[in-house]
């Protein structure tokens, strides 16, 4: 099974409704100090009392239901709005001066919190009407209404509006930072199944061709169909038609298998993949079967360790730039591979004594999907977080450097 992307989802709107949680229930307190400290003016205190007890017990019970969005739902909002609205018309039957000096109402500022339930959960919108209901119920409240009422009520609705906006830009940007984040993992996959294709399937349609044609015959034509087929399937695969498997958070859980060719191996040994890198390996036994009468390997004479994923990343794109030395340089053409292992970073080189690449070979050969390179190569070392460079003379051979940063664990113990 090949190795898969994750795509982790961030909610911006989970630290609002914790801001939520905290504003309710530092404000059902407040409103209960209010009338302690306040509670020889009022008129009709059990009032009061009552609903203040029954704000006290809402608040305690519907925790929950401000945790976020879901539990939110709309029936707790109008429960919630209306106990707002029941407070502040209430309060001039507890305190008939209220009116007259502009005094808090019963559930005070713990109005906002339910007014501010109704921005996160559905946006500027949602939160303008709440507000306005608010700004009647104060209104009705003072009779005749002050410019500090006025105020007030402009306050509370301004802010509404605006945090409600801010609510639906910010949700509107994690769900297009959520699609880039997909985007980019199905192109990253779409990459490394180019590779493989490339790796395999391209490469055996290419030798088919040519020793079809050089056969004649019937191989011929099984060899003129195959080149066909080949050059189908780099445009496929160029033109990013591979489909992306998506997986659930379960099935990303736990070690993979992958199938890998790794060199001098038979093809499809299955591997155990780990989520993260895996136990170091010695990248000396990964570019060892490598070695032979074309190809002189020089390494430091002592292990060379590497995350698993990287070492094996690495001897792949040294197998493709092998297989490129071979299939543009010919069966004569020798090559050198050399190994060097510093403290920050592990570089390999690839060099062979060929005709060269012509200027400007490389693009043409990556428009006509051609991913020797471009992603065999690149496209590898671009995973694991190392570089490719490519240097070439005409007439003079190519080399390839391959260089793979060491993480912040430094250099393994050998």
């Amino acid at each position: 099974m090949p190795r898969r992307e994750r795509v982790v989802r961030m909610s911006v709107e989970l630290p609002l409704w914790r801001a939520l949680t905290a504003y309710r229930l530092l404000t059902a307190g407040y409103a209960v100090l209010l009338f302690v400290f306040g509670r020889v003016r009022f008129e009709h205190p059990w009032v009061a009392i009552g609903y203040l007890a029954v704000l006290g017990m809402w608040t305690l019970a519907t925790l929950p239901r401000v945790a976020n969005a879901a539990s939110c739902t709309k029936r707790f909002l109008t429960a919630d709005i209306t106990i707002a609205l029941t407070g502040i018309l209430l309060t001039p039957l507890a305190d008939t001066d209220a009116q007259r000096i502009d005094l808090p109402t019963l559930p005070s500022i713990w109005t906002a919190g339910s007014v501010l339930a109704f921005a996160i959960k559905g946006g500027w919108r949602w939160a303008g009407f709440a507000s306005s209901l608010v700004a009647v119920a104060n209104i009705i409240e003072r009779g005749e209404p002050s410019r500090d009422t006025f105020h007030n009520v402009l306050l509370v609705w301004v802010a509404s509006i605006g945090i409600g906006y801010v609510v639906q830009i910010a949700r509107a940007s994690e769900l297009t930072l959520a699609r880039a984040l997909e985007i980019e993992a199905a192109t990253r996959e779409r990459e490394r199944l180019a590779r493989d294709i490339h790796d395999s399937v391209l490469q055996v349609l290419a030798m088919v061709q040519r020793r079809g044609t050089a056969l004649g015959g019937e191989a011929a034509e099984l060899g003129r169909m195959a080149g066909e087929q080949e050059v189908a399937l780099r445009t496929l695969v160029s033109g990013g038609l591979l489909p992306t498997p998506r997986v659930s958070e379960d099935e990303t859980q736990g070690a993979l298998v992958r199938v890998v060719n790794e060199p001098g191996g038979p093809p499809g040994d299955e591997e155990p993949v780990a989520d993260g890198d895996g136990a170091p390996r010695d990248l000396r036994t990964l570019l060892t079967p490598y070695a032979g009468a074309g190809v002189t390997l020089s390494e430091p004479g002592a292990p060379v360790p590497l995350p698993s994923r990287e070492a094996r990343e690495l001897a792949a794109a040294v197998g493709a730039a092998l297989d490129n030395v071979r299939r543009h340089a010919g069966d004569g053409a020798q090559a050198w591979i050399l190994v060097e292992d510093w403290s920050h970073e592990v570089i390999v080189t690839v060099r062979d004594d060929g005709p060269g690449i012509p200027e400007g070979r490389l693009a043409q050969a990556e428009g006509e999907g051609r991913l020797g390179v471009a992603q065999s190569i690149r496209g590898r070392l671009r995973d694991i977080g190392g570089t490719a460079e490519l240097v070439s003379v005409p007439g003079q051979g190519t080399e390839v450097e391959l260089k793979v940063p060491r993480g912040t664990r430094g250099k393994a113990k050998r």
